[in-house]
């Protein structure tokens, strides 16, 4: 039976680029060797990294004036990380809009002074916080782009672009990065776990602006991303594995037309889901409409024994990986990147079906 995989992550990637990736475990490119056994610093390698980073900088119109880096620890260590590079005098903002937005608060507030500048806590994070000010001696300003367990994205970046010209910006793009178009123009630093868009969990991709980096002295040495940039990635041994796959995922994003065409296509896939979610009158989405994420899709069914019957027709279809996080309840859809528009109309026609059983 064919599997419909709506697992909010690590999440499904590409057929061809797990054939691809599968084969490159037994042998790569008739090397006669294993990915897995590749040196890091041998010219194999060497070029996998670097087309990586120069698709990326394609995909997404990235200039000169930001380096890209695939480094390890996933968004977790960003949180940290991107903190204790950019904190200086007056501390960081955050946008508090679900789960891993907290998190990173957390974490900064170890570094230094933290202001929460807006959250949508008071909602249960079902809604993006909009016509928030904030104090211009902030040394930056922290975004979670799509929040994957509430189902709330950013449409645009127009309320941030507004500080943008006054103080810096990150944004936590792991679970959207890839999927839309924006002005990387707009960030000091980007960064985003593998695991959702990009490939399997392991590498973090992370765009930042050359002239943000602030000269910090005794910054543990894998922290400070000054280092990355000098050794191009490679201060360490980097994950060959996922950024291989990840370089696949490019490949293929890039053959199929690049990020206009899958914006087009995840559109089209959440257009679909989330008319029938107003539709059906069994079933209730959980965000805002007008801040509905297009790749996490969270919705409730109002009434038990109908829940109970939807969990049953979904394992029989082969719907998997779409029970709601334990924050939110209910059901939970991530129709990301490789996500294809057939398992999404099965799954809109199994909530059509349940509905007849009314």
């Amino acid at each position: 039976m064919k599997k419909h995989n709506f697992s909010a992550g690590p999440s499904i990637l590409e057929n061809e680029v797990i054939k691809k990736a599968s084969k490159s475990v037994l042998e790569l490119d008739n090397s006669g060797l294993s990915l897995l056994e590749i040196s890091h610093r041998g010219n194999s390698f060497v070029e996998i990294m670097e087309e990586s980073k120069s698709l990326t900088k394609k995909l997404l119109g990235i200039t000169d004036t930001h380096e890209v880096l695939f480094l390890q620890g996933g968004a977790s260590l960003q949180f940290y990380m991107s903190a204790l590079n950019f904190f200086n005098e007056y501390g960081g903002g955050y946008i508090d809009t679900g789960t891993w937005s907290s998190k990173a608060i957390v974490e900064a507030k170890k570094i230094g002074n933290t202001h929460v500048v807006a959250s949508s806590s008071d909602m249960n994070y079902n809604y993006i916080p909009k016509g928030f000010k904030i104090d211009n001696d902030l040394d930056y300003i922290h975004i979670t782009s799509n929040n994957t367990i509430y189902g709330t994205q950013f449409q645009d970046f127009s309320e941030i672009k507004r500080f943008s010209k006054k103080t810096k910006v990150i944004c936590d793009m792991s679970s959207d990065i890839f999927s839309r178009n924006f002005d990387v123009n707009d960030f000091d630093l980007i960064y985003a776990g593998a695991q959702k868009n990009l490939g399997p969990a392991g590498a973090t991709l992370v765009i930042i602006k050359k002239n943000s980096i602030i000269a910090k002295e005794n910054l543990p040495s894998y922290l400070d991303y000054k280092n990355h940039i000098d050794k191009k990635s490679m201060f360490n041994t980097p994950p060959v594995f996922s950024i291989y796959v990840s370089l696949l995922t490019l490949r293929w994003l890039d053959r199929i037309g690049g990020i206009s065409v899958i914006e087009a296509t995840n559109t089209k896939k959440a257009k679909l889901l989330y008319n029938e979610i107003d539709r059906n009158q069994l079933i209730e989405g959980y965000s805002v409409k007008n801040d509905r994420s297009m790749m996490n899709v969270t919705f409730s069914i109002n009434d038990l024994k109908m829940q109970n019957k939807f969990n049953e027709i979904c394992n029989e279809n082969g719907i998997v990986g779409i029970k709601g996080h334990r924050s939110v309840g209910g059901f939970r859809a991530s129709i990301y990147n490789a996500m294809n528009f057939e398992s999404v109309k099965a799954l809109v026609e199994i909530m059509k079906e349940l509905e007849k059983k009314i």
